[in-house]
């Protein structure tokens, strides 16, 4: 049995700014919860995911069943897009002010609700209703799991833990294609059976997440020390128990920052975050919600259509994989940016030279860059924000960039319009060579400690 005296003892002082806690769970070196809560908090981002993709996969055929043009249907992506940053924006104020589980059980809950009445919608006006209270929920849901793992990671586990739970968002995003190309061009409800299944995976996810841990940092912002301690004393004893020995010794505390105003999110990184999701999201939503509209009117059957996604979809996998080898091992600001430079490039060669090969091919590449870049860049953003208010921090920066998704079927339609295939992706390639010119302006972050931040 080991020694008590070995374990570090707890510091009661209730007048404590708590950096000492912060220094003590900064230096454990694994992930002290459990691979059970990894796959609970993955798997609503998986749902989360998955419900993003399913209306663009489905989009010509709803336009054809409710008799409505492209540019009509394609209002229903909008809805969603505006409602994440209706969703991101509210819950991440119940995140900061009442913690962040309970905002992540109601995000899952209103995600399911809105994607299970979507699937019911007798018009295309109820469906798009419909989608921008599924987009509340997922936007809500995409803004606080970044900043939950964030928070409960030891600083040099923060970039791996947040991208093993984006892995499972990617898997989404790869599994719809699949479920989609055998359900939607198949029977004239197939629509609706996809909508359905991530209502229901939604709903088992309510389930699991009843019981999760506090986050430590959160409590001390409120002034619930004793509360807080006792999350990092079991953090402590978990990571003891998985590494077989004693942990590293604690760093001297850096003092705590004091809290700032709100205003302070305002400043000169939060505009150009928000500026870098904005115009990446221009690209990526149009990529990942329009790519069946703009590839059924170049000429190719849905079904081929679908069946080019189903190939490429397995890219996001390769990719967010890659990114849970590797965030803590690469400076994010820089890899990010090649990134998205490299994802801009690959968008442009589809754009150009749009063969079924090249598709699925450079389709696959242009997945794997978007699976890696996505989970390092979520990482990054909240790493610009102070505790208090990181909840509301990457809620501003990730919702009102959505505002850029929000716009992408409609500027991608347009381009395609006046310019055909080759223009619409030379729009979206652009906006990932703004996005990688942008990132070099962020701050190095990479294995800072949030209390430093």
């Amino acid at each position: 049995m080991r020694s008590a005296a070995r374990i570090a003892p707890p510091v009661t002082d209730p007048g404590s700014d708590g950096a000492d806690l912060l220094a003590r769970l900064d230096r454990i070196p694994v992930w002290p919860y459990g691979q059970r809560l990894l796959w609970v908090i993955g798997a609503g981002y998986f749902f989360a995911f998955f419900d993003i993709m399913t209306i663009g996969l489905a989009l010509p055929v709803i336009a054809s069943q409710f008799d409505v043009s492209s540019s009509t249907a394609a209002l229903a992506v909008t809805a969603s897009l505006v409602g994440y940053i209706v969703g991101a924006l509210v819950n991440s104020r119940i995140a900061d002010l009442r913690g962040r589980r309970l905002a992540l059980m109601i995000s899952v809950c209103v995600f399911t609700a809105g994607t299970l009445a979507a699937a019911l919608s007798p018009s295309i006006g109820w469906l798009i209703a419909f989608r921008f209270v599924a987009g509340m929920g997922i936007g809500a849901e995409i803004a606080g799991v970044t900043t939950y793992v964030g928070e409960l990671s030891p600083a040099r586990m923060r970039g791996t833990s947040t991208t093993r739970v984006t892995l499972m968002a990617f898997a989404g995003l790869a599994v719809v294609p699949l479920v989609a190309r055998a359900l939607v061009p198949s029977f004239e409800d197939g629509w609706r059976v996809l909508f359905l299944l991530g209502a229901l995976g939604g709903l088992t996810v309510a389930t699991l997440r009843r019981n999760l841990p506090p986050s430590a940092r959160w409590l001390l912002t409120r002034g619930r020390r004793r509360e807080a301690e006792r999350v990092v004393i079991s953090a402590e004893r978990e990571a003891r128990a998985l590494t077989g020995g004693e942990l590293p010794e604690v760093d001297s505390p850096a003092a705590a920052p004091a809290q700032r105003p709100s205003r302070g999110l305002f400043e000169r990184q939060a505009a150009l975050f928000v500026a870098i999701w904005f115009v990446y999201y221009i690209g990526s939503y149009g990529w990942l919600t329009m790519a069946p509209t703009l590839l059924t009117d170049h000429g190719f059957s849905l079904t081929s259509s679908l069946s080019f996604l189903v190939a490429a979809g397995a890219g996001f996998v390769v990719g967010a994989f890659a990114a849970t080898r590797l965030a803590d091992r690469v400076e994010r600001r820089r890899t990010t940016s090649i990134a998205a430079g490299a994802w801009a490039v690959a968008l442009l060669v589809i754009g150009l030279a749009p063969s079924p090969a090249v598709i699925m091919l450079v389709g696959f590449a242009a997945a794997a860059l978007n699976g890696f870049q996505v989970p390092l860049l979520y990482t990054y953003t909240a790493e610009h924000f102070p505790t208090h208010a990181r909840a509301t921090g990457v809620a501003f920066t990730d919702g009102l960039g959505h505002v850029g998704g929000a716009l992408a079927p409609l500027i991608v339609l347009a381009a395609n319009q006046t310019w055909g295939f080759a223009g619409a992706f030379v729009v979206m390639a652009a906006t990932g060579a703004i996005a990688a010119a942008l990132l070099l302006l962020a701050r190095p972050m990479t294995g800072v400690p949030l209390a430093a931040t």
